[in-house]
């Protein structure tokens, strides 16, 4: 791993940290920048760096929530109405998919940092980054193209679970365990890209064209089989059907505990591999700023549904669906030999997480719609130019 870009990532954690801390501690992150400057070896000023971001990371966040919550209840605003700062943070909380976006980047980050103090070959970061970007152009460009709807969501959903079933079929086989296909010299696992789009859309839109899709899907997973992706559909069926008892949910979370109950019969005899499984165990062997920021990662998967179910009450359902499926893939990497989303080695975990933000509402709650439509195309190109430059 080159040094250069070890002090690249060191600099751009200093960098996050300033960007993250209230104007009261921006001394701190001034310090902490000058301080890693200082360090002449490469690899200790990156986990420098990472432990003063893992140490002021939570000071900062628990600011930012108090002062949010002062201001909502009166006593005090931190920041001046209309100020940039400001702007950018309800610009980030009333947009689910915007937050969504700035919780994968930031995850692709910490996973980075991870894979670097870990020795990982700089092809995987590579991988990792060219994952990222790519989700986030297919984002952009499905978020045009298909707006989530009844009118295309039953098709979609058949169509993606024709491609689970196909890989369960036709994919490639590794000591009777068939998960992946080879696209252009890499293997990809199309189930942890298309599942989780397919259980969040199905949050909200379920009819009968959609609950087969979803049921066609429980069968792939049991026939290729993949405990961890079965595992999802059931805990994230299981959370819709409390909430929205149906019948479309209750027949499909009855098929997912059976094709859950399959991948527990058959074998799973597949190793982990370095990188890629075991990570959230591994890191802290590694170095405990790597652990820390594969605990980071984690927690940032989560923070959109968080976030969400708290300000979005219409849509708490969808939120509560999206935490839960990340949520068993984290709880999956930590059972067994299953890929660690985002953070570990392998693109399908970025691009499926990524896409999964299309089931997300473009914007939190009816009277952020409604304030939205009022304000027109203009206001809103404003709101977003602030945000995107925030993020940067």
């Amino acid at each position: 791993m080159s040094a250069g870009l070890r002090r690249v990532l060191a600099d751009l954690v200093c960098r996050a940290l300033q960007a993250t801390l209230p104007p009261s501690q921006h001394s701190w992150g001034w310090a902490v920048r000058c301080e890693t400057a200082g360090i002449p070896d490469d690899t200790k000023a990156l986990l420098f760096a990472l432990d003063s971001a893992c140490g002021l990371m939570p000071r900062a966040v628990a600011s930012h929530l108090l002062r949010h919550f002062a201001s909502l209840t009166g006593e005090g605003a931190p920041f001046c109405e209309g100020s940039v700062p400001m702007t950018i943070i309800e610009a980030m909380m009333r947009r689910p998919r915007a937050l969504g976006i700035a919780c994968a980047v930031g995850a692709v980050i910490l996973g980075l940092a991870y894979m670097i103090i870990a020795g990982a070959p700089a092809r995987y970061l590579g991988v990792n980054v060219g994952a990222l970007a790519i989700s986030l152009a297919m984002l952009a460009l499905l978020g045009r193209t298909f707006p989530l709807g009844r009118q295309w969501m039953g098709g979609m959903t058949i169509v993606m679970a024709v491609a689970l079933l196909a890989t369960a079929f036709m994919g490639i086989e590794v000591e009777g365990i068939s998960r992946w296909v080879r696209l252009g010299g890499f293997a990809i696992q199309p189930s942890l890209i298309l599942l989780p789009v397919m259980i969040v859309a199905f949050s909200q839109g379920r009819s009968v064209l959609t609950t087969a899709g979803v049921v066609a899907s429980a069968s792939a997973m049991a026939l290729q089989p993949d405990r961890a992706m079965a595992g999802m559909l059931v805990l994230g069926l299981g959370t819709l059907a409390t909430i929205c008892r149906d019948r479309h949910s209750i027949v499909a979370l009855t098929t997912s505990i059976a094709g859950f109950a399959v991948t527990l019969i058959r074998p799973d005899p597949l190793p982990a591999v370095p990188h890629v499984e075991q990570v959230l165990y591994s890191s802290f062997d590694v170095h405990v700023g790597a652990g820390l920021a594969v605990l980071g990662d984690s927690v940032l998967l989560l923070f959109p549904a968080i976030v969400g179910w708290r300000r979005d009450a219409d849509n708490r359902a969808t939120y509560a669906v999206f935490g839960t499926v990340w949520f068993a893939a984290i709880l999956a990497a930590a059972l067994g030999n299953y890929p660690t989303p985002i953070v570990g080695y392998g693109g399908s975990a970025i691009i499926g997480y990524t896409l999964s933000l299309l089931a997300l509402p473009k914007l939190a709650g009816v009277g952020a719609i409604a304030i939205s439509r009022d304000r027109g195309e203009a206001t809103g190109t404003l709101s977003d130019r602030h945000l995107l430059v925030g993020m940067a």
